[in-house]
């Protein structure tokens, strides 16, 4: 249909005066397509917020380019609310330190971050990102901060209940666009989020790089599901310690792990006392591969640099390795965890997998001491949570 831009009268004229006094990203562009009663609205959206900004589903968004939410200020998006993002790796919605993000659709009526190509690919996009002051393990003192690798921005500190707003029942697609070689975009990106931030019913859907990962903080998140995400599903790194439960992850053609897990980030020189390790509650999972003699069929949890984490209640199917555990005795002491008890998992079922555990930790341990109650597992009820806001 075409798309005629208009000079308004006062009524619509004062709808776009509001909209520009909301933020203070670039110029807002009002489209009307087609003319007369129930022409949909289009804005574009991008820049840097100073006052408060509320979107709905009344109106299709276009985000142009980066939209930053700056503190003191929150990002509202309602039920049904739609933004499709202009390709580029530049274009993400971030939400700094001491801003919000209160996206909360419904079971029924979602939020959706999406592509704005007709065709719609991996990588059209950035991707979400949520900045906190919760701790990380790579930085020492108090309130001390790292910064994030896509737009430089800070995240870390000392408030472990750090509040960065809501996020429930909201898919994110066809993001994870690189800015080079080494900064790379995810679905979700959580650098040092607190646990008074609520993350619920969460999709990333077909990205290019993980589909949700967690650099430090505490975070808790549930009912979270990854589909055909190129890299890895799900992520964590520089001492996480929140909580995972229910967890659906689905391969597609293209794919790295189910789950990479890091004790530290060994990629930003702290590789050698960090201060403390990560170590996750994870609890309620399925993680669907392509088969155990698929082409390409990495391991489905792979456990390194130290990482530590409570397992409960695993499926996993369809892969060569289940879990595989590298490390050292050195800097990377994962083996360490399994033997004094901070890194194991109770109850699992394993279908179509063939290795179930891959010692590579330089420590001497069974498969006993690592896994309890195998053949117990029954996963997560992805066909009851997901239905109806979830693609696969």
């Amino acid at each position: 249909m075409k798309k005629n831009t208009l000079f308004l009268g006062f009524a619509l004229m004062a709808l776009l005066f509001a909209s520009c006094e909301a933020d203070d990203t670039s110029d807002i562009v009002i489209n009307i397509n087609g003319a007369g009663a129930g022409a949909e609205i289009e804005n574009e959206i991008g820049g840097t917020l100073s006052a408060d900004l509320e979107l709905d589903a009344d109106t299709t968004y276009d985000l142009t380019s980066a939209l930053i939410v700056e503190e003191g200020f929150t990002l509202t998006m309602n039920p049904g609310t739609v933004v499709r993002a202009t390709p580029g790796a530049d274009v993400y919605i971030a939400v700094k330190q001491g801003g919000k993000i209160n996206a909360e659709g419904t079971s029924t009526n979602p939020v959706v971050l999406t592509s704005s190509n007709t065709t719609p690919n991996a990588g059209d996009w950035g991707g979400l990102i949520l900045l906190g002051r919760a701790p990380i393990n790579s930085v020492a003192g108090g309130d001390a901060t790292s910064t994030s690798e896509i737009g430089g921005l800070p995240y870390g500190g000392s408030i472990s209940d750090d509040d960065s707003g809501v996020l429930r029942y909201l898919r994110v697609e066809y993001s994870g666009g690189a800015a080079d070689a080494s900064s790379e975009n995810n679905g979700f990106s959580f650098y040092g989020v607190g646990n008074g931030t609520t993350v619920a019913y969460i999709q990333a859907f077909e990205g290019k790089d993980d589909g949700v990962e967690f650099f430090g903080g505490t975070v808790n998140a549930s009912f979270v599901a990854v589909s055909g995400a190129q890299d890895d599903s799900v992520d964590w790194t520089e001492g996480y310690t929140g909580t995972l439960n229910n967890v659906y992850i689905l391969h597609g053609i293209e794919h790295d792990k189910g789950i990479e897990a890091d004790g530290f980030n060994s990629d930003i020189g702290n590789n050698s006392n960090p201060l403390y390790f990560s170590k996750p509650t994870v609890s309620n999972v399925t993680i669907i591969g392509r088969g155990s003699t698929a082409s390409s069929t990495p391991e489905a949890i792979r456990l390194r640099v130290g990482t530590q984490g409570i397992f409960t209640n695993i499926l996993l199917q369809g892969f060569d390795e289940g879990f595989d555990l590298d490390g050292d005795m050195g800097d990377s002491p994962t083996g360490q965890g399994v033997i004094d008890g901070d890194l194991s998992v109770t109850d699992v079922t394993f279908i179509d997998v063939t290795t179930k555990l891959k010692n590579d930790t330089e420590f001497t341990f069974d498969e006993s001491d690592f896994i309890i109650g195998d053949g117990n597992a029954t996963g997560t009820d992805f066909n009851t949570w997901g239905s109806g806001w979830t693609r696969n």
